[in-house]
């Protein structure tokens, strides 16, 4: 198992010859309230892991025995001034921003309380874990702001328009077995963490090529027209229909045997 940081509140864990990253928060202290540098620690994890072509799935998890992430720093933000919160702000967006742009399967493992910017890092992730510890939420509105890192528009396209309205009018916290109900949490699991990294496995005995590319498909068509989004499609169809990855896939399955992806 290799293990690399970034910064001190972040780590990147990799099996070796293995395919599946655990982006890791790691600031156990502040039950991983994302601070300026833990922000920035995240983005550069984020961009290193975009970058690795053997990473075929990333999970996001937390070191924290009760928590995900409880959303930023509020000590810090009071600290700021107006100019210095002006000037944080494209710091804090990177994070967010890395997570969602991810370009393989992103799963997040949630294990207790997930609540503003943690949860707004699960819905980063095309699919969210949790066990009977999670607690979600998006409270913003009770501290005067509002979600700033993608809570407002990845809430209603994952649970509509009018149940994220009134999850973030109300800024209430929604327990496991509710979240799962509404649809704020894909898996409910007795321990996160090994369902979200078992199911990583299962996404990444796929072909790498072509799980970028549906991912890409998802993302680009999610809100276009019918039409539009069968062209987004057919993009991401070609680009993996003249691929080392599509070749032998249909050998191995011609073959009876567990394909090799050359990942291109």
């Amino acid at each position: 198992m290799s293990e690399v940081r970034f910064g001190e509140f972040v780590m990147v864990r990799k099996a070796e010859q293995g395919h599946v990253a655990e982006l890791a928060l790691d600031r156990p202290k502040a039950m991983n309230a994302v601070s300026t540098e833990m922000a920035r620690s995240i983005a550069a994890a984020c961009e290193a892991l975009g970058a690795d072509r053997e990473v075929r799935v990333t999970v996001l998890t937390s070191t924290h025995e009760r928590a995900f992430c409880v959303g930023a720093d509020l000590k810090e933000r009071n600290s700021f001034t107006d100019a210095e919160l002006v000037r944080q702000r494209p710091t804090a967006r990177a994070a967010y921003t890395g997570v969602l742009e991810l370009p393989m399967p992103a799963v997040a493992a949630v294990h207790g309380f997930a609540l503003g910017g943690g949860f707004e890092l699960a819905l980063a992730c095309d699919v969210i874990v949790a066990d009977a510890t999670a607690v979600v939420g998006l409270p913003e509105v009770s501290v005067g702001v509002i979600p700033g890192g993608g809570g407002t528009q990845l809430l209603p396209r994952r649970v509509g328009a009018a149940r994220a309205a009134e999850l973030v009018f109300t800024a209430r916290r929604v327990e496991a077995a509710e979240a799962r109900e509404l649809g704020l949490v894909d898996v409910l699991a007795e321990d996160a963490r090994t369902e979200a990294l078992a199911l990583a496995a299962r996404i990444a005995a796929n072909s790498p090529v072509g799980l970028r590319a549906a991912k890409r498909a998802m993302r680009l068509g999610h809100g276009l027209d019918l039409r539009a989004g069968l062209d987004v499609e057919d993009a991401a169809w070609r680009a993996t229909a003249f691929s080392g990855d599509r070749a032998e896939g249909v050998a191995a399955f011609n073959e009876k045997r567990a394909p090799t992806w050359p990942g291109e």
